[in-house]
């Protein structure tokens, strides 16, 4: 996706962070689309050996072979830790290279890492957390037309992330108790009241954080 709009084939996307590095793309991160970092698990790049190999830190990868799909990201933090080592691209099954003695390690993908420890493997670090970002290239965003509707995207896309983490409470009240419940109602400004055909009783709607219900 991040060449697909850095060559202005497409004006935006959805990618995951991980790939603009990834690419260095000629692109701009319009918006970081994260819901919650408390309740969302984080997808993690992360150094992965054999269970027995003596690879403890990132240096010592010095002289090894190591297999990913994030290859340009890799090299650039080996050669930042003056690493020198063999990076190859992985076509998929990235850990069963290390498996069968095809790497040394492995830069690979995972959420929990069951899968990684599932195959007799370890994670050595994390190396990078990813998650979506809106991007766009730098001449749509100059045009106010194409600015202006990639705007658009990012507030509906936002808007529908935030809107996970709420919900919305509806209750019909007696007027006697009206004052009392809306003053105990949290809101994001203040509750819908709304009149019903019975005078006596009033529609009340709320919009709440849901940890908060």
């Amino acid at each position: 996706m991040g060449p697909a709009v850095a060559t202005g084939t497409l004006d935006a996307g959805l990618t995951g962070i991980d790939w603009v590095q990834e690419t260095e793309a000629n692109v701009a991160v319009v918006r970081d689309l994260v819901y919650s970092k408390a309740t969302d698990q984080p997808a993690r790049w992360v150094l992965v050996v054999d269970r027995d190999s003596p690879v403890e830190r990132i240096e010592d990868l010095q002289g090894k072979t190591i297999a990913t799909e994030l290859v340009g990201f890799t090299r650039r933090l080996l050669a930042e830790r003056g690493v020198d080592a063999n990076v190859e691209f992985s076509w998929g099954a990235t850990e069963a290279k290390v498996v069968q003695d095809l790497a040394d390690a492995a830069v690979e993908i995972t959420e929990t890492g069951s899968t990684i420890r599932a195959h007799g493997l370890r994670i050595v670090c994390d190396l990078l957390h990813t998650h979506t970002v809106l991007i766009a290239n730098h001449a749509a965003l100059d045009d106010p037309w194409r600015r202006e509707k990639i705007d658009q995207i990012a507030l509906l896309l936002t808007a529908a992330l935030d809107a996970r983490g709420k919900v919305l409470l509806k209750m019909n009240v007696p007027a006697a108790r009206i004052n009392p419940v809306v003053a105990l109602l949290p809101s994001l400004h203040a509750p819908t009241v709304n009149s019903l055909s019975d005078p006596d009783w009033f529609a009340v709607e709320t919009v709440v954080d849901r940890t908060e219900v």
